[in-house]
């Protein structure tokens, strides 16, 4: 029964990581400012040991001077969230005169 349930599991969220279009980290269409430094997301362990792969889209709140001060989930594997928003936490932006908000699409590729 228990290995029945955790291939559920399983199957669910390699479907809701099928569903995501794939591109490379990247701000999402409509974005105003440009990302001057990227830090690339680490791979999960839980993620290698389950062969995950897939895009997470988190939307960054950044201030003027370009660092991020808040991130936000808009979708993804909930195994692969955490690293993405560590990472795009640490993202530089280009300087602008008022805060903005980024959306950004990080893809994961099983290694």
């Amino acid at each position: 029964m228990r290995r029945i349930l955790i291939f559920i599991a399983v199957a669910i969220v390699s479907l809701c990581t099928l569903t995501l279009a794939q591109s490379p980290a990247q701000p999402a269409d409509g974005s105003s400012r440009k990302v001057m430094s990227r830090v690339p997301p680490v791979y999960p362990e839980l993620a290698k040991r389950m062969h995950l792969q897939g895009v997470v889209k988190v939307e960054a709140l950044v201030r003027p001077n370009g660092t991020v001060k808040s991130t936000r989930v808009l979708g993804g594997n909930p195994v692969l969230v955490e690293s993405a928003t560590a990472a795009v936490s640490k993202w530089k932006f280009e300087p602008s005169p008022e805060e903005t908000t980024e959306v950004v699409q990080l893809t994961f590729v099983a290694e």
